[in-house]
């Protein structure tokens, strides 16, 4: 297996971006698909979420995109939900920084103007394209979309789309693309209808089983179920009550991890914002202080929690759930490290109580739900499977957030 990310020569550009990011080692998954997607063969590969598979399929795709010299829209990638073609696209961002591939998600959900944007982005080009099944089948039956010069098609949790009623979607949507093209398929079962795709659509494709990574024995996980009010308080209460010497607090968006800066700076608190505002050398000096532990406290989003090899944090809190449970298997497991111990907190409010319910079913374990402090009052119950879903969403997970920047970045 490769040590660093340095064994699969990847292009400068790219390295710079995964160093920027913090990815260290490649996961199973990532070591044994890389290799295949460069060669160019077909792929089905098992593997759940919290394996590392987004970048086992990205950043291959990206390698070679920066090496072919006429550029079109190079790869699609059909996702089942637009949280997921957002994360993808977030990702694409982080990874692709220093390289000028550029990239677009697709979804529905939005309102007239977010489909004319949309299409007009799609007009303009792109290498990559991110789409869940409805809305691509929308633009293509616009004229819209050309796939003339696809060499990429990627499936991310397969079982995920046909589970949805995608599956004739999907093969609507492959009747639009080349003959000729490299298809990855991912998908985290391997059910007969998963097997009837795969044979319709990949050419003696290679086969990867990875299992999913649990969080350390090592770690103790716990959860306090909470108003978003008593975030804040609860927080301080813990940081006051216990004798944690290296903190990460997580959040899922820069905005929050801005304002929480801004509040413990303002409460002289040893601790710093990590975020992708920041100039790539004052990322570099806040990381160098937390490991020698000239910072005690450090505030980021899940991208700090891929990759950071840093041993002796004590505690993980999670100030809100992660979007997604892949996140929580990474957020965690930058605590009790090398066979260390350590402890892992989420404050989950109402909205998030779904989504915390499916990371439990993910890692195999019921968190434990721990009192709030009497001065904080009650908090919400936690009924996660009586929280209804809307057309495919958790009911409180909300609509598409206003002020979502552009993700259309051209070249």
């Amino acid at each position: 297996m490769p040590q660093t990310f340095d064994d699969f020569h990847f292009d400068q550009a790219l390295s710079d971006g995964l160093s920027s990011m913090g990815y260290l080692k490649p996961t199973p998954i990532q070591d044994q698909a890389i290799p295949v997607i460069m060669q160019g063969r077909d792929m089905i590969a098992c593997a759940q979420t919290g394996t590392g598979k987004t970048a086992a399929y990205l950043l291959p795709v990206i390698n070679e995109i920066i090496h072919t010299d006429h550029r079109h829209l190079n790869a699609l990638i059909i996702a089942p939900t637009r949280e997921l073609a957002q994360q993808i696209d977030q990702q694409i961002e982080g990874f692709a920084y220093f390289t000028g591939v550029s990239s677009i998600p697709v979804y529905g959900g939005g309102d007239g103007a977010a489909w004319d944007q949309q299409r007009k982005a799609l007009e303009q080009g792109a290498d990559i394209v991110i789409a869940t099944p409805g809305r691509l089948i929308a633009l293509l039956a616009g004229g819209t979309v050309v796939f003339d010069h696809l060499k990429h098609l990627i499936l991310d949790e397969a079982d995920r789309m046909l589970d949805m009623g995608f599956f004739e979607d999907i093969v609507r949507i492959i009747s639009y693309l080349p003959k000729k093209r490299q298809t990855l398929l991912f998908s985290a079962t391997m059910p007969p209808k998963i097997r009837q795709l795969a044979n319709k659509i990949l050419d003696n494709p290679a086969e990867i089983n990875i299992a999913i990574a649990k969080p350390a024995e090592g770690i103790l996980q716990q959860a306090y179920v909470v108003h978003d009010a008593q975030k804040t308080a609860l927080m301080d209460h813990l940081l006051k009550t216990h004798n944690w010497n290296s903190v990460i607090i997580f959040a899922s968006t820069k905005e929050m991890v801005k304002k929480l800066g801004h509040a413990f700076a303002k409460a002289g608190r040893s601790s710093r914002a990590f975020h992708s505002d920041l100039e790539q050398a004052e990322r570099e000096d806040i990381m160098r202080a937390f490991k020698a532990r000239q910072l005690n406290i450090l505030i980021g989003t899940d991208v700090l929690s891929r990759g950071i090899d840093v041993e002796g944090i004590s505690a993980v809190i999670n100030y809100d759930v992660p979007p997604d449970p892949e996140d929580y298997v990474h957020r965690v497991g930058r605590t009790a490290r090398a066979e260390t111990t350590g402890t892992a907190i989420t404050f989950i409010n109402e909205a998030d109580q779904r989504k915390f319910y499916t990371i439990e079913n993910l890692i195999g374990k019921e968190v434990p739900k721990m009192p709030l402090p009497e001065f904080l009052g009650a908090g919400p119950a936690y009924e996660p499977e009586k929280r209804k879903k809307v057309h495919g969403r958790p009911q409180g997970r909300g609509s598409h957030p206003k002020g979502q920047k552009r993700h259309f970045r051209r070249r």
